[in-house]
């Protein structure tokens, strides 16, 4: 899948947030989305590179994938299950 044919159903931005922050906010943005809608999360917090991934695992949601916009900049793509 490429990740530039993403439209996300919403996007929430985290950048400046550090470790829990992006994740407790991208978990509260997906409880109002319908299964199978699409989450982007833009941060800069690295832990999010692992953190956002092993989260979609346990919750039954899909990791899509991610890129960096920007030097430290990266947006996540979350499906939710």
């Amino acid at each position: 899948m490429d990740l530039d044919d993403i439209a996300p159903d919403v996007t929430i931005d985290a950048k400046g947030l550090t470790c829990p922050m992006p994740l407790l906010k991208a978990k509260q943005a997906m409880e109002k989305l319908a299964s199978g809608q699409v989450l982007a999360v833009l941060g800069t917090d690295p832990g999010s590179q692992v953190d956002l991934p092993g989260w979609c695992k346990y919750a039954g949601h899909t990791f899509l994938g991610s890129r960096e916009e920007a030097a430290g900049s990266y947006i996540y793509y979350l499906k939710k299950g």
